[in-house]
């Protein structure tokens, strides 16, 4: 059994990165909130570690593990900010990510909108191979046509490559040796490939899971390694897991080779936390929120049961409705994650209309009133302007918030643009984005079976 008596739960989210300690021996619980550094989140890990240990002097010495859950994957899905990626593919499926699944979520909806795709077409290549569903090989992958492929991805700058040939589950060596000619060809750029990924049946989902774990794959890969470099240097000797998005936990190693499972890490860990606490007071019907910095989640629990199911989505662009997110294969908490948070961009759209979301400022810059060189007006600063945040007690009074600055952001780039006075601007960015996420809610009850009204 080991000595140390500390645990440390922590959060890296789009805006803010919270930290949790636990003493095993007293039951004592502290509690730190610091801004995430974006182009390196271990650096918030390290700073708000340190902050910790300024009222647990030397705790890290003593700190058994470390739980750790993020929405940096889910965001850069949703904000589009994932790698350059590219796919491989079996010839004639190259468009299969537009054509997906031929019934329409909205059969008589001719405006019915699909999410792009994360891999743009001329970033899709294929390879004349072919293999039967009970895995006979039909024809033959060449393997010089194969590293032609994969250099002419190379030749476009892709960061990333995802490889999904049809029928793979059953016959993988065609996709293994694809593997290894990018690995040969380019050892520094990760592969995904669908054998590994995903090898079930349903070319689809199977195609667009492993798109997802390509596109998120350097992202993760970076910044999980850069986080266990930091705790090694700061003196952790426990063990690191990471939250995975069906609410068990994996190694470190795991979740760089495939981020896809930990997508929804950080608000399956919240709902965890809710479904505990629905127990803990006998409450067995419970509807969980998170709004943070970037994104906003709600869960359903049933029973005393938060759902876990086998397929999600991610992003829906209609007005919620299934069917119109990216599709995503791997056990995952049932929940729904919009871009909804207090980052939020609030902006004009083409049509002359206010639009909030999906961008978001996040913490760097983040919103104007933060004074860390933002331009765009958000969610924060209409939320400050109306009184809801303390600009002196920000961030437990570590952070000034400037009034002004966010007055003059949204005058200028709402209410003229607009035609409309700045109280009008700043209720419409507040109005907007809570009708966005209530929608959002309420579509989330109704497909399981729950009343929006008595929820």
């Amino acid at each position: 059994m080991s000595e140390r008596f500390y645990r440390l739960g922590c959060d890296i989210g789009g805006t803010f990165t919270d930290f949790v300690l636990l003493n095993d021996r007293t039951g004592e619980i502290k509690i730190n909130k610091c801004l995430t550094t974006p182009s390196d989140p271990s650096d918030a890990v390290e700073q708000g570690i340190r902050q910790l240990e300024e009222a647990n002097p030397d705790f890290v010495r003593d700190l058994d593990e470390v739980i750790h859950g993020t929405t940096l994957v889910i965001n850069s899905i949703i904000e589009r900010k994932g790698a350059k990626t590219g796919l491989i593919t079996t010839k004639g499926f190259r468009d299969v990510l537009e054509l997906g699944r031929e019934i329409r979520y909205a059969p008589y909806d001719i405006f019915a909108e699909f999410p792009e795709p994360l891999i743009p077409r001329r970033f899709r290549l294929e390879v004349d191979e072919r293999v039967r569903s009970d895995g006979t090989v039909i024809k033959p992958l060449d393997r010089a046509e194969a590293r032609d492929v994969v250099r002419r991805l190379i030749d476009m700058g892709v960061e990333s490559v995802a490889v999904c040939l049809l029928n793979s589950f059953e016959y993988p060596s065609h996709e293994l040796i694809i593997k290894e000619i990018i690995e040969d060809e380019a050892p520094d750029i990760p592969v995904s490939i669908s054998y590994e990924v995903l090898p079930q049946i349903r070319e689809y989902e199977r195609t667009s899971t492993t798109v997802t774990n390509a596109y998120v794959k350097p992202l993760t890969g970076r910044y999980l390694s850069k986080l266990s470099g930091r705790l090694v240097t700061i003196g952790f000797k426990g063990k690191l897991f990471i939250m995975l998005s069906s609410g068990g936990i994996t190694s470190v190693e795991t979740a760089a080779e495939f981020p896809v499972r930990i997508i929804e890490s950080g608000p399956t860990a919240a709902v965890i936390s809710g479904q505990y606490y629905g127990k803990l007071f006998d409450i067995s019907e419970m509807f969980c929120f998170d709004m943070g910095g970037t994104t906003a989640k709600s869960c359903l629990i049933q029973k005393g049961v938060a759902g876990v199911v086998p397929t999600f989505e991610v992003g829906r662009v209609q007005r919620f409705m299934k069917g119109s997110g990216l599709t995503i294969q791997v056990p995952v908490v049932d929940l729904m994650e919009i871009g909804a948070g207090g980052g939020s961009i609030a902006k004009v759209s083409k049509m002359g209309t206010l639009q909030v979301g999906p961008e978001s400022s996040g913490a760097d810059p983040g919103p104007i009133c933060y004074g860390r060189g933002g331009t765009e007006p958000g969610i924060t600063d209409a939320d400050l302007l109306l009184g809801y945040l303390d600009e002196d007690y920000f961030l437990g009074g570590d952070m000034k918030l400037d009034r002004e600055a966010a007055r003059r952001g949204i005058e200028e780039k709402i209410a003229r643009p607009l035609g409309v006075s700045l109280i009008q601007a700043i209720w419409g960015i507040h109005d907007l984005i809570n009708e966005t996420m209530a929608g959002a809610a309420k579509t989330h009850i109704a497909e399981k079976g729950g009343n929006p009204k008595i929820v």
